[in-house]
Parts: C-alpha cells; structure tokens; sequence
C-alpha cells in the first residue's frame, strides 16, 4: 500500500474535501494547497497524480492528532523521514484516542482477529524482541 493509498483511505473514512485536508496540513503547520491535496488522492494511473513522501504523510498524521486531540504546548514534533505500517498504526491509534480492546474490535468487524499480546506486538519499539512489523493486509 502506498502512502497515496493510505492518504485517499483516511479521506474518506473521515469524509474530507480537500479543504479539510489543507486544514489538517495546517494544524501541523504545514502549507498545503488544494490543488496539491487533489494530485496526492488521483487516481493511480492519472498523469496528475503526484506521489505523497514519508515526511508528508506524517505531517498530515501529526495534523490530524492536533485536529482530533487539540494541540499540545510547546513546539510540536518533527515529522519521521521513514515512516512503517507500525508508525502509521501508532499515529492513528493516538489521533483517535484508541484503547486496546477498541482496535480489536475494529479489526474484528473486518474479520482480522488478534490477540492483545499480538496487537501490543505492532506497538513496540523496533528493537524490542517482541516487536512485530504490521504488514499490509
């Protein structure tokens, strides 16, 4: 899955026009267009479509914590350079407010069953020995 993938998908599962999208940009402090926002959701065979980079996906996850959750005091976090599966997950767990048993049961109603230790597994660090990459399904 590509970060245009993820971008297009958490549009429309928040049901943002690209206004909102700018905005959510913003609240990271990060100045976007319209017409930028509209070139990273084409569709994957459109000449127009411009593909979306670490640094800017997580600038719009940091954006959307700040949007869901208000903004924290002080200065506000670098956006990663890399960003995993992992790192995505984690962000949305926080710009959601998700506890444990509410992931799993989202992942439930798409018939992905998990285990609490297998969940808490995708949210360790790196070089954790339990820690276990979240792969694209």
């Amino acid at each position: 899955m590509t970060h245009n993938d993820v971008l297009i998908r958490l549009r429309y599962m928040f049901d943002y026009r690209d206004a909102e999208m700018v905005a959510v940009f913003a609240a990271a402090d990060r100045v976007v267009t319209c017409e930028q926002v509209s070139q990273w959701l084409s569709p994957e065979d459109s000449p127009l479509r411009v593909e979306l980079g670490d640094t800017d996906l997580a600038l719009f996850l940091n954006g959307l914590i700040n949007h869901k959750r208000g903004r924290r005091p002080g200065p506000q976090p670098e956006p990663e350079t890399l960003l995993s599966n992992n790192l995505i997950a984690t962000k949305l767990k926080i710009a959601l407010n998700l506890q444990g048993q509410e992931m799993l049961r989202i992942l439930g109603l798409a018939n992905f069953q998990l285990s609490t230790h297998e969940l808490s597994a995708f949210f360790r660090k790196p070089g954790h020995k339990h820690y276990r990459k979240l792969n694209d399904q």
